[in-house]
């Protein structure tokens, strides 16, 4: 009786071990993910915003007015993600009852 009541408490440890681990581990995943599409995420932004300018990327006000442009840009999409979010909370996503099937 004793053995078999350590043996499920050790199964109950080495349990709870493992999805300690295994949370850790999702934890270490999804932040390299998270990183992975923000590094793609700025590539592409950058390379669509300036492929057409003719900023000097060289100089300090260069850079500053990289800077400004890009935040002002990101800003942008956010306020449009913002109100296409609004927009679709407001809509009315109930069921059409006046729908005819030709029946």
């Amino acid at each position: 009786m004793v053995i078999s009541t350590t043996l499920i408490i050790v199964c109950i440890l080495i349990i709870g071990i493992w999805v300690l681990i295994e949370i850790k581990r999702l934890k270490h995943k999804l932040f390299a993910i998270f990183l992975i599409g923000f590094i793609l995420f700025s590539y592409f932004s950058v390379a669509a915003i300036f492929k057409d300018s003719e900023i000097n990327f060289k100089t300090s006000e260069g850079l500053i007015e990289a800077g400004n442009i890009y935040f002002s840009w990101l800003y942008s999409v956010s306020m449009n993600v913002k109100s296409i979010t609004i927009n679709a909370i407001k809509m009315n996503w109930g069921v059409n009852e006046t729908l005819d099937l030709g029946n």
